[in-house]
């Protein structure tokens, strides 16, 4: 059996609560009304007795042989002109003078006369000879003392009469408020089945456990913003990644400094602190998702691996120069001339191996040995002059720093690469100064100024793609260090670790 959904126990909860709540109304609103409708009376039947007390025609009757001749004539035209059900002329001790039904006077009067006997006005509701009925008992006085009694008053039938009256406006009234409320609940409700897609109580508590313990648990960072450029979401991995404060939701982009991080495009890199993120931004129909993925470390071994792979073709470019020297030589032999292809070959073994006592003397560090050999023959085969220099001294030797290797082919290769690019002599500097390993690379190129070079994006290709430089600043920050550029000079500083010194 298929439990009902949230939608359909809302409106029948809507409707319990609008059915009690108009039937509620109702009852208090006749209550009301009965409770009016006996105040009116009591007012009516006070004022009539009233206006009976002090008529001449009463006091003046009091003094005829028969009183009744006269005064139930005049009770019965004030009776009819003012619309009460009764009005009672009695003498003191409680005798009719007149009533509405002849045969009752003469009779004694039914009900309380204590007060009017001691000149008051009073109301009461009293059974009578007409039934229950709400009256009013004044006094008639003549030189200061009480001389006949007047009583007027409604039966409760007749109220009960006019209250029943309004029974139809109050029912029409109760079925109106019932139809709104149920066509506004069955708006509701459908507009919450929309919205919840019918599902129950259950069902969505479930749904949200499985998306926060997913949204928790997952590794990369996942963003929602909203059509307005408001926060809506983010995970944990998020906070952690980006450095988000805490209440980040709600907050616009741009407060937050996601907005270019946020944009639109596809999948692209961005520099946020020290790491490295891979950012997918894609509109949805909630606004705008981005995920965030951590690349730093993949960044270093790809840095690496670009490294290994440019050292590797040089190797190959070598290989190839070397396989048509060594055929050269061969065919030397072969026509007799051995002493020209000895003198090639001696040559050629003597330049390969002076390179690489160059580069291994001068950097001991095998990594950065290796990247600064490749970048030689590259540089090489490109017509471009590489120089190394190591200023290092024998108590400070290079391969003592205890510098990440890996970092130091990021910020080393990165700048050989541009420096190569840019102009025809590079020179590498290699040196130590006070407890700081310092790297120097420049070339005689134009050079540039100024910190934007190692934002994310910047080259001066103008396809703004450019990621080597932000890369060296981001692993220069990683390690505590400083980068200085002046011109086409590019000096880096990078504090030595206290357990190496």
């Amino acid at each position: 059996m298929r439990r009902w959904s949230l939608a359909g126990q809302m409106l029948v909860l809507q409707l319990l609560v609008v059915a009690v709540t108009a039937t509620g109304c109702a009852v208090l609103a006749l209550v009301q009304a009965h409770r009016l409708l006996t105040d009116d009376a009591g007012h009516r039947a006070t004022a009539v007795a009233v206006s009976v007390a002090a008529a001449p025609e009463v006091a003046d009757a009091l003094d005829d042989p028969d009183p009744s001749a006269r005064l139930q004539p005049f009770a019965e035209r004030v009776r009819l002109s003012t619309g009460v059900d009764f009005i009672t002329i009695m003498r003191p001790d409680g005798t009719r003078l007149s009533h509405p039904h002849r045969s009752e006077i003469g009779r004694r009067f039914l009900g309380n006369t204590g007060p009017a006997l001691r000149g008051e006005t009073f109301t009461e509701t009293y059974t009578g000879t007409l039934g229950p009925s709400e009256r009013a008992v004044t006094p008639v006085l003549s030189g200061g003392r009480v001389v006949a009694l007047v009583s007027a008053g409604i039966t409760v039938d007749r109220i009960s009469a006019m209250l029943r009256g309004q029974f139809g406006w109050g029912g029409f009234i109760v079925a109106l408020a019932l139809g709104l409320g149920v066509a506004g609940t069955w708006l509701v409700t459908a507009r919450l089945r929309r919205q919840t897609h019918g599902l129950g109580p259950v069902e969505l508590g479930r749904i949200h456990e499985h998306h926060d313990a997913v949204l928790h648990a997952v590794r990369e960072g996942l963003l929602l913003v909203g059509g307005d450029g408001r926060l809506t979401l983010c995970n944990d991995a998020a906070r952690l990644l980006l450095g988000l404060p805490a209440g980040a939701e709600g907050r616009h982009v741009d407060e937050l400094g996601l907005a270019e991080l946020t944009a639109a495009g596809e999948e692209r890199v961005h520099l946020v602190g020290e790491r490295v993120l891979a950012v997918n931004s894609a509109a949805s129909r909630l606004g705008r998702v981005v995920t965030v993925r951590d690349t730093t470390e993949l960044q270093a071994l790809t840095g690496q691996l670009d490294a290994e792979r440019g050292f590797a073709e040089s190797l190959r470019s070598a290989a190839h120069e070397a396989a048509n020297r060594l055929h050269t030589v061969i065919t030397l032999v072969e026509l007799g001339r051995t002493e020209e292809a000895v003198a090639l070959g001696t040559a050629e073994l003597r330049a390969a191996q002076e390179l690489t006592d160059r580069v291994m003397g001068a950097v001991r560090e095998p990594v950065l040995a290796a990247l600064l050999l490749g970048k030689s023959a590259e540089a090489a085969e490109r017509g471009v002059e590489l120089v190394i220099t190591n200023e290092c001294g024998e108590d400070e030797p290079l391969d003592d720093w205890g510098l990440d290797p890996r970092a130091l082919v990021t910020i080393a290769g990165n700048l050989i690469d541009n420096a190569i690019d840019a102009g025809s002599r590079v020179e590498v500097r290699l040196s130590s100064d006070g407890g700081r390993a310092v790297i120097q690379v420049s070339d005689d190129g134009p050079g540039l100024t100024g910190p934007a070079a190692f934002a994310r994006g910047w080259t001066t290709k103008g396809d703004g793609r450019g990621l080597g430089l932000a890369l060296v600043g981001q692993a220069v920050r990683r390690l505590g260090g400083e980068i200085e550029v002046r011109g086409s000079a590019f000096t880096v500083r990078l504090p030595i670790p206290e357990r190496v010194r």
